[in-house]
């Protein structure tokens, strides 16, 4: 294999942002046939890397070679002629167009000079049905499909490019387990195929299961290239990280006593026929998590928490007051003090375009404000806190958010909500697509809130983090709560069981599953 002749191949590539070094002398060998996978902490040359391969930005120093000849892409449609077409984390989907518009937009068909509609829809059944995306409708509109099914769309909308390498950047971090599945399996097809794939996740396990070849980069410089299962996962996260590689999860403290009073207490909460009854009761000092395959109604639990959605009833109380929550101001107000990460940090938790300074200090401008006028002294004071709370990397204050890796990017959208002080922090998701470096240090942080007396609600999609975070977790089934596990029950095996709706016994491995009646 050593003497063929790659598909692809950088060699020497550098680039700066600024005083940022985002990759220096890096290198990558790409072989056809083959699931190549890049894995790293953000902020260590990925994204800029795979921006390079595909004709988004261009390098300062270095050359690549497709198929041995020397190849510069001026821009991503150059790229996507040669056969290199990416699949970037942030999806770049238009939302009020079609699933079939999207699919086809860069270059629909054509028929006497105006759009083939009927040869469009064909193009994208095919496309979706190569990427496991069969039940989804051609003639859907985006903006009414889940952020899971849009990730199938992203995929569907690159492989109807008819790519030779394709770039996978976190394609996988919206969909659930099954979807996950049904992609592996186009993958494999694809890669039977002849196609080279570039898979970039944070998910070991996926890796584990896809990938052929590994290469390892840190600080914009590619640290080891192996054959997948050659290494450990502690071996691998050492090389990642830099330094040796411990347990994630912070210790948990004894649960707050039951006769304590809970700051949240939600009785009875239904909205249309996603949320069916869910009460719920969240203590200072407690984490509680939100279980349960992806759709069941924790998003929208969420929401309605944060009053966002319309028409939700039950009753909420706060501090064991009946309190309406009729908006997000009303739910961040002093009174309440409620905050929530949302699940895209793209397109719901961020301002790409603006500072890091200003999209830090949105939510507290009421807090940082005498007569209308923002103190900057206090505004910069209360900035260069959160950045330094969590570790934020930027190269200045009025940087764009959107020049921030993903990770520092999903710091931002925490730190924004820590400068009002929240004492009920709502979370969704928080972790998605989030490097291993990085998950830490978010787990120690809400560790040390629910410590000083904030009172967390966590979904997520990863059963480790349930185990690993939680004081109690909450699952839930088609909108309804399946059951509650405290402390030692929260185990991977009940949390699976009771997502499913089945009841196992936790003692017996070997225990044939039971309908839950």
């Amino acid at each position: 294999m050593d003497d063929v002749v790659p598909l692809f191949r950088m060699e020497g590539i550098s680039k700066r942002y600024g005083g940022v070094k985002a990759l220096e002398n890096a290198s990558l060998t790409v072989q056809a046939a083959r699931v190549h996978a890049i894995l790293g902490e953000n902020g260590a040359g990925k994204s800029t890397l795979i921006k390079i391969m595909s004709g988004v930005v261009a390098p300062d120093a270095g050359r690549m070679l497709l198929e041995g000849q020397s190849v510069q892409f001026a821009n991503p449609a150059a790229a996507n002629a040669a056969g290199i077409v990416c699949i970037f984390q942030e999806l770049s989907l238009i939302p009020d167009l079609t699933v079939a518009d999207n699919i086809v937009v860069s270059n629909p068909p054509t028929r006497f000079g105006m759009i083939d509609r009927r040869a469009q829809r064909r193009i994208a059944e095919e496309a979706l049905a190569r990427a496991g995306g069969e039940d989804i409708h051609p003639m859907a509109l985006v903006k009414d499909l889940p952020l899971s099914r849009r990730q199938i769309i992203e995929i569907a909308k690159a492989l109807a490019r008819k790519p030779r390498l394709l770039i996978l950047d976190e394609a996988t971090s919206a969909l659930t387990a099954a979807d996950v599945s049904k992609v592996f399996d186009v993958l494999r097809r694809l890669r039977a195929e002849g196609l080279a794939l570039l898979f970039i996740s944070h998910r070991m396990h996926e890796i584990a299961e896809i990938a052929d070849d590994c290469t390892i980069f840190r600080n914009g410089r590619n640290v080891a290239t192996y054959r997948a299962g050659s290494k450990t996962d502690n071996e691998v996260v050492e090389l990642m990280i830099g330094r040796e590689y411990s347990h994630v999860f912070p210790p948990k403290k004894p649960l707050p006593p039951s006769d304590q009073p809970p700051v949240l207490d939600v009785r009875n909460l239904s909205w249309t026929q996603r949320l069916k009854d869910v009460s719920l009761t969240a203590r200072a000092g407690e984490v509680v998590g939100l279980g349960g395959l992806d759709g069941q109604g924790q998003r929208e639990l969420l929401l309605a928490l944060f009053g966002v959605l319309r028409g939700a009833s039950g009753e909420v109380l706060i501090d064991g007051k009946p309190t309406r929550i009729g908006s997000p101001r009303v739910a961040k107000s002093r009174k309440i003090g409620m905050a929530l990460i949302p699940e895209d940090r793209k397109t719901e938790g961020l301002m790409l375009p603006m500072s890091v300074r200003d999209n830090l200090s949105f939510a507290a401008l009421g807090n940082l404000s005498h007569a209308g006028v923002v103190d900057q002294r206090a505004e910069r004071a209360a900035v260069d806190e959160m950045i330094r709370l969590l570790a934020i990397r930027t190269d200045g204050i009025d940087v764009p958010a959107g020049s921030l890796s993903g990770g520092n990017q999903q710091k931002l959208v925490i730190a924004k909500w820590l400068m009002v002080s929240p004492r009920i922090i709502l979370l969704n998701d928080p972790t998605r697509g989030i490097d291993v470096g990085t998950k830490e240090e978010i787990y120690a942080l809400l560790r040390k809130l629910a410590d000083s007396g904030a009172a967390i609600v966590l979904y997520s999609t990863e059963y480790d983090e349930l185990v690993g975070l939680c004081d109690r977790v909450i699952v839930l089934y088609d909108g309804a709560i399946k059951r509650t596990l405290v402390g030692s029950e929260i185990t991977e095996r009940a949390l699976i069981g009771s997502a499913l709706n089945i009841a196992t016994d936790d003692r017996e491995p070997g225990a044939k599953p039971v309908v839950e009646a």
